[in-house]
Order: C-alpha cells, then sequence, then structure tokens
C-alpha cells in the first residue's frame, strides 16, 4: 500500500496548492468605487448629528425615514390574504402587469396599445429593462449600434450600454451657465447624428439635471429624430429609446409626466422604452421595470417577443414575483391606483416645497451670490445646484452635507428640519468662509 512516510519520515504531497502570491487573480485591478454608493458609506460613518446625506436617490419623508406607501401596504394585505402560490413567472413576466405598465405609460388611447403592437416584458426595475433593451439593439437592431446619451446622463448609463455591446456617444443637454437646457446644441447633436442611430431621451425628471424640455422643445425634438434637417442627409432617421423612471414623480401627474412617450408615439415614431416602478411605488428592493418596443403589427410583435424571451432565459430565466403582484394588484384596483395617484402627488408636491422653500433661503433670506431661479424650473427627485467640486467638497468635510462632486442633489433628502442648516452651509460655501 503507497504511504506518505517513509522510513519515518513525512513526505510533503505533491499536490500542494501554490502561495497565495500566485493566485490566478493577482491580475485583477481593484475597479473604483460607485460614486453614489461612496456618498452613503461616507454618510453612514459620520457621527455629526448634523449630517445630510443629499446623494441617495430614493425618497425620504419629512423626517428623512424611507416611505412605504400606504397603497403598497394595502395591496401587500390583499396578496398576503389571497395565498397564492410562490410559483416562477414566465420568462416575460406576470402578464397582467405588463399589461397595465403599458396602459400606464403609453395611455390608455395609444394606437399600438390597442391594436396589439407593443412586446414587452416584465425585468428587473428600470436597469434591467435597459439591459435588456441594450442589449435587443444590439443583436437586432438594423441601424448603426451606437446609443447617443444627453451630456450629463445618469452614470449608469454608460456602462450600461457599453456592456450590452452599444457604442456609447454624448449629445449636448445642460448648459453649464444658465444651468439650464442647451437646446440649440441638443438639437445640432442629434441633426449630425448619423443615420439610423439610437437616442437615449430621459422622458421626465432627467437625472442627474431635472432640466427638462419643455413640450414646444419635445415637438423640435420628435421632428429631428424623425426626419433630419441636415440637407445631405435625406429622410435620416434615429431610433428614439426612453428612460421613463419617474412617472408621477415629477410633476405629481402621470398623465403630464408621459407627455414626451406619447407625443412620440402619436407622431409615428417606433420606439423603445424602460420603465420602472422602483420611484413612484417605493418598490427600490422589489425590482419591478417593464422594458417595451412598439411594432408595426401583431405579427411583427410576436417575432419581437420570442426574441425578447431569448435574451431573458440565459440573463436571469425569469423575473422576480412580489413586486410584480404590489404594481399588478394597485394599477388593477381603480380605487387602489387613485390612491395611489395621491400619494405620488404628495410626494412630488413635497420635493417642489422643499425647491421653493430652498430657493427663497438662498435669493432672499440669505441673499447668497449667483442666480437660484434653476432651483425652481428643475423638476423631479435631483437638482444640479451649480455648485462647484470645491464647494461640494467642502460641505462634506466641513459642513458634513454629502453630494456627488459636480454639485448633483437628491431634493428628497431636505425637510423642514434641516434645510436651513443646508442653505446657510450653501451660501458659507459660495462665499469661501465655509
Amino acid at each position: 500500500m503507497y504511504s506518505l512516510r517513509s522510513s519515518g519520515r513525512s513526505l510533503a504531497p505533491c499536490w500542494r496548492l501554490p502561495s497565495r502570491s500566485l493566485s490566478i487573480w493577482n491580475h485583477v485591478p481593484a475597479g473604483p468605487p460607485d460614486p453614489i454608493l461612496g456618498i452613503t458609506e461616507a454618510f453612514k460613518a459620520d457621527k455629526d448629528p448634523r449630517k445630510i446625506n443629499l446623494g441617495v436617490g430614493a425618497y425620504r419623508d419629512e423626517n428623512g425615514k424611507p416611505y412605504v406607501l400606504p397603497s403598497v401596504k394595502a395591496a401587500e394585505d390583499r396578496i398576503y390574504n389571497a395565498k397564492a402560490d410562490k410559483e416562477y413567472l414566465p420568462i416575460t413576466g406576470l402578464g397582467e402587469l405588463n399589461k397595465l405598465a403599458a396602459k400606464l405609460a403609453y395611455g390608455a388611447e395609444s394606437a399600438p396599445l390597442l391594436e396589439g403592437r407593443i412586446a414587452s416584458t416584465q425585468s428587473i426595475s428600470g436597469t434591467g429593462a435597459l439591459r435588456i433593451g441594450g442589449a435587443f439593439l444590439a443583436r437586432h437592431y438594423p441601424g448603426v449600434k451606437t446609443i447617443y446619451l444627453p451630456v450629463p446622463s445618469w452614470g449608469n448609463h454608460t456602462p450600461l450600454f457599453r456592456d450590452s455591446g452599444l457604442e456609447v456617444k454624448g449629445y449636448r443637454y445642460l448648459d453649464k451657465k444658465t444651468i439650464g437646457l442647451d437646446f440649440a446644441g441638443l438639437k445640432e447633436d442629434l441633426a449630425a447624428a448619423p443615420e439610423k442611430s439610437i437616442v437615449l431621451l430621459h422622458a421626465c425628471a432627467h437625472n442627474p439635471t431635472g432640466v427638462d424640455p419643455t413640450p414646444e422643445q419635445w415637438a423640435e425634438i420628435s421632428d429631428i429624430v424623425k426626419v433630419s434637417i441636415q440637407v445631405s442627409v435625406s429622410n435620416a432617421r434615429l431610433f428614439p429609446f426612453f428612460d421613463f423612471a419617474y412617472q408621477g414623480f415629477a410633476s405629481g401627474d402621470t398623465t403630464r409626466d408621459a407627455f414626451a412617450l406619447r407625443y412620440f408615439v402619436s407622431q409615428g415614431h417606433n420606439i423603445a422604452l424602460a420603465q420602472s416602478f422602483a420611484k413612484n411605488m417605493g418598490l427600490y428592493g422589489e425590482r419591478v421595470g417593464l422594458f417595451s418596443v412598439t411594432t408595426s403589427s401583431p405579427e411583427e410583435k410576436a417575432r419581437v417577443d420570442s426574441q425578447i424571451k431569448i435574451l431573458v432565459r440565459p440573463l436571469y430565466s425569469n423575473p422576480p414575483l412580489h413586486g410584480a403582484r404590489i404594481a399588478s394588484t394597485i394599477l388593477a384596483d381603480s380605487l387602489l391606483s387613485a390612491q395611489w395617484e395621491k400619494e405620488v402627488k404628495g410626494m412630488a408636491d413635497r420635493i417642489i416645497s422643499m425647491r421653493n422653500e430652498l430657493y427663497n433661503h438662498l435669493t432672499h433670506d440669505l441673499k447668497t451670490p449667483g442666480e437660484w431661479g434653476h432651483i425652481k424650473s428643475q423638476i423631479g427627485m435631483f437638482s444640479f445646484t451649480g455648485l462647484t467640486t470645491p464647494q461640494a467638497k467642502a460641505l462634506g468635510e466641513k459642513a458634513h452635507i454629502y453630494m456627488t462632486s459636480e454639485g448633483r442633489i437628491s431634493m428628497a433628502g431636505l425637510n423642514s428640519h434641516n434645510i436651513k442648516y443646508f442653505a446657510d452651509s450653501v451660501d458659507a460655501a459660495v462665499r469661501g468662509t465655509l
């Protein structure tokens, strides 16, 4: 019999693993920390009672606490009492949710909806919808596999679409001088984009700036996307992909917030759409969303549906169930849906009131140097304050106020208990006395 012992001595096994210094993962570099999650980590580590977190993209109530909507609680009670099972959903998710979510976004009278021309799948919130959309376009879109993003855009858009297989470029959006829309630059860049390129549009409450086009400007954008104004390119078209993460959360009105999307569809555009119920239903951790594409016929829809299933199956097989049931229960019941719309308006109204109060503090009470009208004209959860990177850094280090380095803040993080301290601190940062 073979033995590891010989002459009373122990023999070292020949299969000893190499030292850790020879690990096959030695070549993997440390990646940069996520800028938003880094803000939250710094906030949590701060022991100062005055600290404020304005980086997180989640609604907070008047006391700075997470908010679970009463309509969501009511829906969960119904789901619990129904004693439903926990079986897998189909690949494209809960069919009832898909229908109701599409109706909410496109409108009950939408021609593609009424004619059965919308291919859709439940997704893992808005991020999942965008990733499915990026992968679908990279694989099946017959045009240029380049997507144009507004500059700036949500930080996750660029890596998300690159990882989907699309080339990412930008078009001008924010005018840093006015902290408003660079509409002339936007039009020029979209008109110059190569024929059959993809353009990402924030349907409302642009993240991170809070700057939205007016209805009249959306109409002009639609014309440029539909037909290029370049003389040298005849009938050049772009493909619009809408990111719709804040329906109802921007103005407080789900119909008003859907204007751009519905207008484009009414003008004959075929579009792709990424929806999320994280913000407007507070279903952050439930990961509820929808990806959809308008098609030219029910037969084309069926083919697109089949290809979406082929994409989803190896990604995650099928989406989560519980959050889908919550959203579906709310949207399916007229009374519960009406209650939810009031709650969404209440959240939006509180954020709007914070904008007005902050503007008044800076402009009238403190007479802070600069022009602060953009605080009120912007919309949605986020505001591009115009604060510089050194000012934002000083606010974090000296006032315990945490925001992104480019001065973007989540208005939901402000309330009647901390807004004066925030305004005083901003004033000191701007004056260089912090």
